[in-house]
């Protein structure tokens, strides 16, 4: 006997930010989420799935927002999504001891219309308070249910879902929408209103009148001008709405949004001094103030805040050491291996030069990219970074930046593309294009593993002081960027930043679990994806054209000085002549190729090498290959590419068994390759600086226009080269 289909309910969480919104979602989906865009914006969009009884529930992590009046993105997307989407039941995430604020988004749900379950989240940090909540007497209040909840710590996750289930029902006692009144200077304009709106011929775009009716008094545009683009005959009632909103203002002398708020508020203030009862010294801040006068000192917490950074750096290199190793081990066994056991041609090269060499030294610089993962969610989960924010605010004032820009920036060392969509959320465009351009200077996580494999290879025990300095030298070139931009092309005053600092927390291990591996993940799919498709061409180019089995004496000689000066310098100190082992030479004196020589003279001959020597006279002031310029190429992919592309480069000579021999990119970087620690410093600033990925790029398109597009990448490359000409130049005028 098959079992009934499920049931299907869609449900929304909404919230303030830092109200544990997140780990909510986290309680109630676990790992089965997925991560999309919503509709017509390229904002991430998270969901997920779980049965619970007969249902088959869908959650939508809406973005966090204070109110639905759709000023900033994140209030559109939530609005929309309740408005348009009307999922089945809203769970407002409140923080059960901040009441006073989170409630007034609760009260703007009900009067939509929709069905909301109050989550009463981080329960516990309200019991040690020592206060009392009268949870009963709440829900009669407000006619919904009422939950307490601890979204980090695994606890109401089954009563939450149950009273889900009930309210979907309607099986809930005391599931009512309670009005809010507005009191005499703005009730009679409301009840008109309201009572004009009930007489069209069905509800106009969905909503309770009443709502619509506030909104209106409000002064919300986008809603009126959706009401009127799908009522023609509603111009005479936008009209007296208009009219109602002066008699408001003429006889009250306040603003009706203002009469809103105050209205709402009051119903809150009413409904806490019902149902709770504060605690005497029951403040659970203090503990967290105590902190802060350290850790947001005024002098003393920049530099707190920068040894916090220089301690995660340098831990996600030293830790992280042992199990990339381990990585690297695995991937030369998985080589030798097929490399014997595949006969020597096209797919052999393609697996092992190609793919396995590519994708492989990628991969192996995961263990430091978890943790830095780790480490950015341990500051996060704690509640740092909200300090951070803070600490950074007079600064982005002295920038010419929004106070707000800070975040956007910081989200810019995990990926450039969210970073510049956060953007949106800054009030004017002057504010969300200056710091569209300069968030590509905090250094994103794709850069990092060019950094590990350059700084381990050329400079030892500072490798993790080395990676600091390359993060420090990124914000100190945005600071400055911005400050230039500021003075000249993006002149104007700022507006103060209101931050809401969340208290101190333990982050738990699931939540950093869950926050690390959501990361994590997307790193994957990117090797899987972009990554793979990216090496794959690389290869391509580096063995096509093929160079001929026995070139003339004067061709072979071309081959091997297109192949650059680092193949004679290579193999030069490797003991091996430039032409056949022991230099022997065919009969009419043309030289036989060696197995190395004629790899690497097959690398100078190819579509790659060509393109290499085109771009050569370019990069060779910064003491750069063209090998290293074919890199920075591919990088503009992903910045991940450059160690792929490097790895298909920097071919190993022959295995013991005819294969590929199991060295090290590091090691072939610098004992074969003819680099310097000078030269890869330069470097390591070069792809610091330079233009971001591709779709870094095009989403900046898509927000500000073409013409800023191709003003980001001409001033980024031109910083990238001039700091590495410095670098190179400079450091050979010293050493000399």
């Amino acid at each position: 006997m098959t079992a009934p289909p499920a049931r299907t309910l869609r449900v929304a969480l909404a919230g303030n930010p830092n109200s544990g919104k997140t780990s909510i979602f986290n309680l109630l989906t676990g790992l089965h989420q997925q991560v999309g865009n919503w509709p017509g914006v390229t904002v991430e969009r998270k969901s997920g799935h779980l049965r619970q009884g007969e249902y088959q529930i869908e959650i939508v992590d809406l973005p966090g927002t204070y109110s639905l009046n759709a000023f900033s993105l994140e209030e559109k997307i939530a609005r929309e999504f309740i408005l348009r989407e009307r999922p089945d039941v809203v769970v407002n995430v409140v923080d059960a001891a901040n009441l006073g604020r989170h409630l007034q988004l609760t009260v703007q749900l009900l009067e939509i219309g929709v069905d909301v379950v109050v989550a009463l989240n981080m329960w516990d940090e309200f019991e040690r308070t020592g206060a009392r909540l009268d949870r009963l007497r709440m829900e009669a209040l407000l006619g919904v249910p009422v939950v307490p909840t601890v979204g980090h710590r695994g606890r109401g996750r089954r009563e939450l879902l149950e009273a889900i289930t009930a309210l979907a029902e309607d099986r809930h006692a005391r599931h009512r929408h309670v009005p809010v009144s507005y009191g005499p200077a703005l009730e009679p304009a409301l009840q008109a209103l309201s009572g004009r709106l009930a007489e069209f011929a069905g509800p106009p775009l969905d909503l309770p009148p009443r709502y619509l009716a506030a909104k209106l008094l409000e002064g919300d545009e986008p809603l009126a001008a959706e009401l009127h683009n799908r009522r023609p005959d509603a111009r005479a009632l936008l009209g007296e709405a208009e009219t109602l909103r002066r008699r408001v203002r003429g006889e009250s002398g306040r603003e009706p949004a203002l009469l809103l708020r105050e209205g709402r508020g009051g119903f809150v203030d009413g409904l806490l001094r019902e149902v709770l009862v504060e605690a005497a010294g029951g403040d659970r801040m203090a503990p967290s103030r105590r902190i802060d006068r350290l850790l947001t000192h005024r002098w003393l917490g920049l530099p707190i805040f920068l040894a916090f950074m220089w301690l995660l750096f340098n831990l996600t290199f030293t830790l992280g050491e042992p199990p990339k190793a381990a990585l690297a081990w695995l991937m030369e066994r998985l080589a030798g291996a097929l490399s014997a056991t595949l006969p020597a041609g096209w797919v052999e090269s393609l697996l092992v030069d190609g793919i396995l060499a590519g994708v492989g030294a990628v991969l192996v610089f995961l263990p430091n990219i978890l943790l830095l993962f780790l480490g950015i969610a341990l500051l996060e989960d704690s509640g740092y970074m909200a300090r951070a924010a803070f600490l950074m605010d007079r600064l982005m004032h002295l920038l010419g930046l929004h106070g707000q820009s800070f975040i956007p920036l910081l989200m810019g060392f995990g990926c450039s593309v969210p970073a510049v969509l956060a953007t949106r959320t800054l009030a004017g465009r002057r504010d969300r294009l200056l710091t569209a351009l300069i968030v590509p200077h905090m250094s994103c996580s794709a850069r990092l593993p060019v950094y590990i494999l350059f700084a381990g290879a050329f400079f030892g025990r500072q490798a993790g002081n080395v990676v600091a300095l390359i993060y420090v030298l990124g914000i100190v070139t945005a600071v400055l960027v911005a400050r230039l931009f500021s003075a000249t092309i993006f002149r104007r005053d700022q507006a103060a930043f209101v931050l809401e600092l969340p208290p101190y927390r333990w982050p738990t291990t699931r939540g950093l679990i869950l926050h690390t591996w959501e990361r994590g993940r997307l790193y994957l799919r990117k090797m899987g994806g972009v990554i793979l498709a990216a090496t794959v061409v690389l290869w391509a180019l580096s063995v096509l054209p093929p160079l001929p089995a026995d070139p003339p004496a004067a061709e072979s000689q071309t081959v091997l000085s297109d192949a650059g000066p680092a193949v004679a310098s290579a193999h030069l100190r490797a003991g091996e002549p430039a032409f056949g082992p022991g230099g022997d030479a065919q009969e009419g004196g043309s030289p036989r190729l060696g197995a190395e020589s004629r790899a690497r003279a097959q690398l100078g001959y190819s579509v790659m090498g060509r393109i290499g020597r085109a771009i050569e006279p370019v990069i060779a002031p910064l003491g750069f290959s063209w090998e290293m310029g074919v890199t920075l190429l591919a990088g503009f992919v992903a910045k991940e590419v450059v160690v792929s592309s490097l790895a298909v480069l920097h071919q190993p000579g022959e295995r013991p068994g005819g294969g590929p021999q199991a060295t090290e990119l590091a090691d072939l970087l610098r004992d074969r390759a003819g680099l310097t620690p000078l030269v890869a410093f330069g470097f390591m600033v070069f792809v610091l600086l330079y233009t971001p990925c591709i779709m870094t790029v095009l989403v900046i398109r898509r927000e500000f226009g073409a013409r800023w597009m191709w003003f980001d990448i001409g001033y980024q490359v031109s910083l990238a080269w001039l700091a590495a000409f410095a670098i190179y130049q400079g450091g050979r005028l010293l050493g000399s």
